[in-house]
């Protein structure tokens, strides 16, 4: 299956854009070139005026005494706190500074009114300071009767971004009750579901949303298509415990009828979702003969061979302590342990210095689009970048901290043995970002399980795909569903082979022989 971007004919009245494309033609031909000019000087005045009177955040958090003397100074002192806040949200302020204004609105009055909590809210979420949210939550619930529509919403999406996403299921079962939940509400909640592998309530409410007679969200479609690609490996243990999980077949087949929903009601995808759709239709399969192809993903047992292998060989090793010490490796084992089993571990100055100069920022984007997919993320890095600098930003690696869980070595430690201490412990389905290709470690292995460790590393290394731009989302190259070596279903035989002579003995081949018996 291939992905046709080509466009419709340009001349057809039906093609996308073409209506656009007119009226604003129409607009230039009826416009004359004075009233053009006209319209171009005037603009920027007109947004002077619109700005007058707004309030100007300031770039720092302020003490007690510096926010009264600018209330004081405010056209509106009595909706100085709720104006302000806004005005935070909408310029982006740091978190710092919105936390010192509610500091003062709690000294000041002794309480922090609904409408200032709402927009503290808005600027959280918005922001992606998931791990304020329950706070939040938490002085909401116990000092209002009753949540509106707008907070109900906010708390169901940044809940569901999270591990906490039933809390946003009970919140879209509250709302229910009163009135019918927006199909984006129900989009949040589906998403949590599919992330967290609980895959037969995300379809129930997705059957929920369909018997409302509402229209689904192309976004919840994406989540639906990219959690049909999710791996068959092992989940996590309280998911294997808790989790209502849809069977494999079942799941294909609702996804199916998603597409029959498109066909028959004439709905377009968004090139998002036909990016999910296409890499779904293609996961794990030959695409000459559409066989399914043997998972990347290990056994139980194949899991638990290399997990102990390295344990002993690379982690415990006589190497190892060459640059740490036993008792760091230690202190690093009850920190794990402490926490919850991670979903990704991220090599933190390894991929910080994929863009020179702009180390902390580059590091807090990652960490960001981990964190917007409700994953549980470990950064693992070194003291020094502690130390604010102009590489190491003080507020960049603030909010690193509050989004991720962060373990900082000494700077002369070595990384890869926490890194994949952290991965292994976690279980089967926690991922790795790292651009190193642990060459040195796998060279440690014995040879039958260097293979093995070579499968895992190439089903759970995440690299960044790109180059990273602030404002935009981060990329990830894709993980194969699939394991490159030779294989046979007994009709069957699939076969990587070279057509290349530059490949290296850590890669893999990227062309298959497909041999298929005919009866």
């Amino acid at each position: 299956m291939t992905l046709r971007l080509k466009t419709s004919f340009p001349k057809s009245v039906f093609a996308a854009g073409t209506a656009k494309r007119t009226s604003q033609m129409l607009r230039r031909k009826a416009a004359s070139p004075d009233e053009e000019e006209e319209e171009e000087e005037e603009e920027p005045a007109a947004r002077r005026d619109r700005g007058t009177g707004k309030m100007e955040p300031p770039d720092r958090p302020l003490s007690v005494t510096e926010w009264r003397k600018l209330k004081e100074a405010s056209p509106h002192p009595q909706r100085f706190d709720v104006y302000m806040m806004n005005a935070l949200f909408i310029s982006r302020a740091g978190l710092d500074i919105a936390k010192s204004l509610l500091t003062f609105v709690a000294m000041e009055t002794g309480t922090l009114s609904y409408q200032l909590l709402l927009r503290y809210l808005t600027l959280c979420v918005s922001g992606g300071h998931d791990a304020e949210v329950p706070d939040i939550y938490k002085i909401m619930q116990g000092n209002f009767q009753s949540l509106d529509t707008g907070a109900s919403s906010l708390f169901i999406k940044s809940f569901s971004r999270t591990g906490r996403w039933r809390e946003a299921l009970s919140i879209l079962q509250d709302v229910n009750k009163v009135l019918t939940p927006s199909p984006r509400n129900y989009g949040h909640v589906i998403a949590g579901a599919v992330l967290d592998g609980s895959t037969a309530t995300a379809w129930a409410l997705y059957d929920e949303v369909m018997e409302k007679g509402l229209s689904p969200h192309q976004e919840t479609w994406d989540s639906l298509f990219r959690g049909g690609m999710m791996a068959r490996g092992e989940e996590k243990e309280e998911e294997r415990a808790g989790a209502e999980v849809m069977s494999q077949s079942e799941y294909q087949e609702r996804l199916l009828s998603i597409l029959l929903y498109m066909r028959n009601n004439q709905v377009y995808p968004q090139q998002s979702l036909a990016s999910s759709i296409k890499a779904w239709f293609e996961r794990g399969m030959c695409k000459c003969c559409g066989s399914e192809l043997e998972s990347i993903q290990l056994t139980t047992e194949e899991y638990q061979q290399l997990k102990d292998r390295v344990m002993t060989d690379i982690i415990q090793g006589r190497d190892v302590f060459k640059k740490t010490t036993p008792e760091e490796l230690e202190k690093f084992k009850a920190f794990v342990k402490r926490k919850p089993a991670f979903d990704v571990v991220v090599d933190g100055l390894n991929v910080a210095n994929m863009v020179k100069g702009k180390q902390s920022q580059t590091l807090l984007a990652v960490v960001s689009e981990l964190e917007r997919h409700g994953q549980t993320v470990l950064v693992l890095g070194r003291i020094h970048m502690l130390r604010p600098s102009r590489f190491w930003d003080k507020h960049n690696m603030s909010a690193i901290q509050q989004k991720a869980h962060c373990f900082f070595t000494e700077n002369l430690s070595e990384d890869d043995p926490f890194l994949l201490y952290a991965t292994l412990h976690s279980g089967n389905h926690c991922l790795f970002v790292s651009r190193d290709l642990m060459r040195d470690h796998k060279a440690c292995l014995p040879h039958g399980d260097a293979r093995l460790f070579f499968k895992w590393q190439r089903g759970h290394q995440l690299v960044v795909g790109g180059s990273i731009t602030a404002g935009r989302r981060v990329r990830f190259q894709s993980i194969p569903t699939y394991d490159t070596i030779v294989q046979t279903t007994g009709d069957s035989w699939h076969i990587p082979y070279d057509d290349t002579e530059d490949r290296s003995a850590y890669e893999v081949p990227q062309r298959w022989l497909c041999l298929t018996k005919t009866h």
